[in-house]
């Protein structure tokens, strides 16, 4: 992912044409495509505005350009074309503007253009940017297409899309028949999705051979994709620029302390350019965020004033693009320091950078199938990651990378290649994606990086334990559903289940705020205390599941009942609620709505608050969490996984550690083993649920521990608490339901 450079030299106008031998028009319709400096846009047919002859200047600048004419020639000869390219060469932008003059120039018959990007926020900047380069209307011709969000018509003929929408297409798709070229880009940053197209793709070109597919990626990858794709052409964008590489040298500091002394210094310097500190960890970046913001308001005011940046890239945030005016402002009075994580590269767009701080060591999440839980591990980066980290440094001048590692630790301690994602993360989304388009065999299938066989064993063990495999190890019916939700397997179960439980307004509302990213705002030092004094007001006594909805009820009643959407932003700043989290709830809840009623799946009045609609909603989320179960072992909130022996506590931001109670079981959704072992949205559950949803070959399966034995004296009616004599005087008060329950046995 790149930007393109604003501030290149003016260069002729653009040629707009195709080679003759990329035209296969008839010859009456030649001059559409053949002719220079076209003054109508062929592709809505209005005249060319004078901003788009402006950018059309600063494309000609780009290092790609210069490539455009061998790429046209390589993409009428060639099913596949790889082009390697490093960041700001302009691959990102320009290539699918390209293909989509290919498809005109055949006059789409075999369809438009899909870009594939890793990052959402990057899928919607580039079809923007390349909107605006084309001079057409965005979500017209050029369109996006993320999660929970379609900016995209029937007139859309080039869509820009993250890789894993892309992915779902092919579930209704299989081979992409909307498509005449397909552009996988960011492969370097080997996400499963990414990894999963490049596999499936092959089979999809030997049944389309009329399809293109153009990948993008880094240098680094290049031998790699070329060895698994055979033969193809490879065009190298070359976009060589001076750079200081200053690599430490000395004892070993503190990072975070050595990345404050080193911002301070380039900023005392009176050097100009922006600076960008990449950091291990999101935690690390809220540490460095207050020590620089704390350190700067003491610093010399005659320097400028420093700008401090938190970029997280996991969350859903604005790039950092300074627009023209702003950057022209801020070259005088202000310097911008950008604190940001791995994954962050592709964030970083603006031309101003002179200096990159690199801590070389980032915090990752590897799953591990056999406690099913994944671990936060601190290693070191990439020597690809490494390299990208330099490119981001602005073209119109040499610029600084600091290195707060030795250049020992880059030979001895660094990979060559970044770990693909498909080896470290649960594939059981994955491996329900890959049966329901009927894909046979998983341990054979042609990935460039094959996963783990305990990971895909896992998987299909799961997916067997939440009835979404038939006997034959198909998907069965309740598979098929359960895949056509673009939720985790078990919150698809827990949906699918409060169909049955009438409880499915409600269940939707707890699958939308698990899925969005956390609701609650990060705190400023100080805070603390008056933030949860406003989020006591939503807790729930029954957990925190049902903590979210009364968030998400009040947050639907402010928007109701206010009359702008600043009231509804200043209500969630007050309550220390994240206001666009609440949106992204909302944007999903809507979605998830609109699938049950496509496949007209029950749908019962919501009835929150009472006994019996909290006691459904418990049977729902058992029925897809049955797996995610753990209990108190000694009363004092150290809690016992039931598949393995991980102890972890509550999370400090669960309605129990707010009210300091601590149930003895407990429905968790999220659990990972770092320096606290937390577990997130937990709520309160019992046994004798657990006995009664949970299959019973997963019962079986459980490795001894006490906790089996007490569900095991659950199920034969001989519960520790004298559970048996308590039903059997509620049975006799009521002896309709002692027959049922009888029944039920």
């Amino acid at each position: 992912m790149e930007e393109e450079e604003l501030d290149g030299p003016n260069t002729s106008s653009e040629k707009r044409y195709f080679p003759e031998s990329l035209d296969s028009s008839d010859g009456d319709e030649e001059g559409i495509l053949a002719c220079e400096d076209l003054e109508l846009n062929p592709f809505d047919g209005l005249p060319y505005s004078s901003r788009y002859y402006k950018l059309l200047k600063e494309r000609e600048a780009l290092p790609i350009w210069k490539e455009k004419y061998s790429f046209m020639e390589n993409l009428l000869q060639n099913q596949i074309v790889v082009i390697s390219g490093d960041a700001k060469c302009g691959r990102s932008s320009q290539v699918p503007q390209w293909c989509a003059e290919y498809c005109l120039s055949i006059h789409y018959q075999h369809g438009g253009v899909a870009c594939t990007q890793a990052h959402k926020q990057t899928a919607v900047q580039l079809a923007l940017r390349v909107a605006d380069e084309m001079d057409v209307n965005i979500g017209h011709e050029v369109g996006y297409v993320i999660p929970f969000e379609n900016c995209c018509s029937s007139e859309t003929i080039l869509r820009y899309c993250t890789d894993d929408m892309l992915q779902r297409e092919m579930m209704s798709n299989p081979f992409l028949g909307s498509y005449g070229v397909i552009i996988l880009d960011d492969t370097h940053e080997r996400s499963i999705a990414t990894d999963v197209l490049l596999g499936l793709l092959k089979d999809v070109l030997l049944a389309r051979p009329e399809l293109k597919l153009i990948i993008n990626s880094s240098p680094s990858l290049i031998s790699k994709l070329s060895s698994y794709y055979g033969n193809v052409p490879v065009i190298e964008v070359r976009n060589a620029r001076p750079v200081e590489v200053v690599y430490r040298s000395g004892a070993q500091e503190d990072p975070l302390q050595s990345v404050s002394r080193l911002i301070f210094e380039i900023h005392r310097s009176g050097e100009k350019g922006d600076i960008v500190a990449f950091l291990a960890c999101e935690q690390d970046i809220e540490k460095a965020y207050e020590i620089v913001c704390q350190e700067g308001s003491n610093s010399n005011p005659d320097l400028g004033e420093l700008v401090v940046v938190p970029l997280y890239p996991k969350e859903k945030c604005a790039l950092f693009r300074p627009n023209d005016e702003t950057e022209k402002r801020c070259q005088a009075h202000q310097r911008r320091v950008v604190l940001t994580a791995s994954s962050g590269e592709s964030l970083i767009w603006s031309s101003t950078v002179q200096f990159v701080i690199d801590v070389g060591v980032e915090r990752r999440k590897v799953y591990n199938p056999r406690i099913r839980a994944s671990s936060l591990v601190m290693q070191p980066i990439s020597q690809s990651q490494a390299e990208t980290r330099k490119q981001i440094l602005g073209p119109s001048s040499s610029g600084k990378l600091f290195c707060l590692y030795s250049e020992d630790f880059v030979s001895k301690d660094m990979q060559p290649l970044k770990a693909a994602e498909m080896q470290e993360a649960n594939l059981t989304s994955t491996v329900l994606f890959m049966k329901r388009i009927d894909i046979a065999g998983l341990g054979h299938c042609d990935f460039m990086s094959r996963p783990a066989p305990e990971s895909l064993m896992q998987a299909l063990e799961d997916l067997d334990y939440l009835a979404a495999l038939d006997n034959d190890g198909n998907l069965s019916e309740f598979g098929i559903i359960m895949s056509e939700f673009p939720l985790e397997p078990q919150l698809s179960k827990s949906v699918l289940a409060s169909c049955e439980f009438d409880c499915v307004d409600e269940m939707l509302t707890i699958a939308a705020m698990v899925t969005a990213p956390n609701c609650f705002s990060r705190l400023p030092r100080g805070a603390e205390e008056a933030a949860l004094t406003c989020w006591k007001t939503f807790l729930h006594p029954e957990g925190d599941h049902f903590t979210l909805i009364n968030i998400y009820k009040a947050y639907q009643d402010t928007t109701l009942n206010s009359t702008s959407e600043h009231c509804v932003e200043k209500w969630c700043h007050d309550y220390f609620l994240n206001c666009s989290a609440l949106r992204m709830a909302d944007v999903i809840r809507a979605e998830l709505l609109e699938i049950i009623k496509r496949i007209e799946l029950p749908y019962a009045e919501p009835a929150f608050g009472s006994k019996e609609n909290t006691l459904n909603i418990k049977k729902a989320l058992l029925s897809g969490h049955f797996m995610q179960i753990a209990r108190d072992v000694d009363g004092s909130g150290n809690y016992l996984m039931l598949t393995h022996k991980q102890v972890a506590q509550l999370h400090p931001l669960s309605g129990y550690s707010i009210t300091k109670t601590t149930p003895e079981w407990v429905l968790f959704h999220e659990f990972s083993i770092s320096d606290n072992n937390y577990i997130t949205v937990t709520s309160e559950t019992s046994p004798e649920l657990f006995m009664q949803l949970a299959p019973q070959y997963y019962f079986s399966n459980l490795p001894p521990s006490e906790s089996k034995d007490i569900l095991q004296q659950v199920m034969d009616g001989l519960s520790p608490n004298s559970t048996m004599k308590k039903e059997q005087k509620a049975c006799e008060k009521c002896p309709e339901t002692t027959e049922q329950r009888c029944t039920l046995q």
